[in-house]
């Protein structure tokens, strides 16, 4: 019985900015993704007494079906290469669900990523990428990892050189956001302020917090804060806890803020856990 164990690590927007909507109904967008170092961990074990996918996990908020989209990239796999054994896939959840901050996206990209080194396939990360945005426009940025300019619909990207060792603490409040809601109610007319991309990867480039922290720009806050005031009060903690920047990843509703050293976002993270149970310190990753 082999098997392989991996770990599949959320991202936050650095910038998220909306350029129109296509003829599909999806939206171009231009945001700028860096992932950090909070991640499940996923255990994929072939088993050759049967041909079915199995999903479990130590959470109860996740699909343990064929609506799973770790389970989609098993079948995928599954199908292209004709692979007659059955998988079983365990999911270690510790990115909140729901959240902005591609958990989902990460889970699928680690099953393609360990069924390709599991089953010999020799597909490059190019390939699984190609694989992945069938999936989810999420997936091949959470394949390529570390920190990329996302285009198109989010599957177009050009790595950039990411913030390293950047302290990050992240509040998700106990609210529930739809993706596809916050895009239909995003009113492109009246967006005021956009996020200067060119400066912001510059900034980024050169480890310049300061800037990056006053740079950042999420379009989709003007829909999801309007309706849920914790994300703007939740804003102002992280700054009130010494924050340089605080922003909503995503379309939502996690909120995170960037720190210039670990005993401030420490401190950030112990004050911000009494009011707001999902609640996590970490920092960025560049491998």
């Amino acid at each position: 019985m082999r098997f392989i164990t991996v770990k599949s690590r959320a991202k936050i927007n650095l910038s998220l900015d909306v350029i129109g909507k296509r003829t599909d109904g999806y939206h171009e967008v231009q945001m700028i993704m860096q992932q950090v170092n909070l991640f499940d961990e996923i255990k994929v074990i072939e088993n050759k007494d049967n041909n079915r996918i199995t999903v479990t996990s130590n959470c109860d908020f996740i699909p343990k079906n064929n609506t799973n989209i770790a389970y989609k990239a098993a079948e995928i796999i599954k199908e292209r290469f004709n692979i007659p054994y059955g998988i079983n896939i365990h999911i270690q959840k510790n990115i909140p669900v729901a959240a902005g901050l591609a958990g989902g996206s990460s889970n699928a990209a680690g099953v393609l990523t360990a069924l390709n080194k599991m089953w010999d396939l020799d597909l490059s990360t190019e390939e699984l990428m190609d694989i992945g945005v069938k999936i989810g426009a999420d997936v091949p940025f959470c394949i390529l990892g570390s920190a990329a300019l996302a285009e198109g619909i989010g599957e177009r990207l050009t790595p950039i050189n990411g913030l390293k060792n950047t302290w990050i603490v992240l509040a998700k409040p106990s609210i529930s956001v739809s993706t596809a809601e916050v895009y239909r109610s995003l009113e492109m007319d009246k967006i005021i302020k956009r996020p200067e991309t060119g400066k912001l990867i510059q900034a980024i480039e050169d480890q310049d917090l300061y800037t990056v922290s006053s740079e950042m720009i999420n379009v989709l806050e003007t829909v999801t804060e309007r309706k849920h005031s914790v994300i703007r009060q939740l804003k102002g903690k992280m700054m009130e806890y010494n924050a340089l920047g605080s922003m909503m990843s995503g379309s939502g509703p996690t909120v995170f803020g960037i720190f210039r050293n670990y005993k401030k976002a420490k401190a950030a993270y112990d004050n911000l856990l009494i009011i707001n149970k999902q609640t996590y310190l970490t920092q960025t990753y560049n491998e």
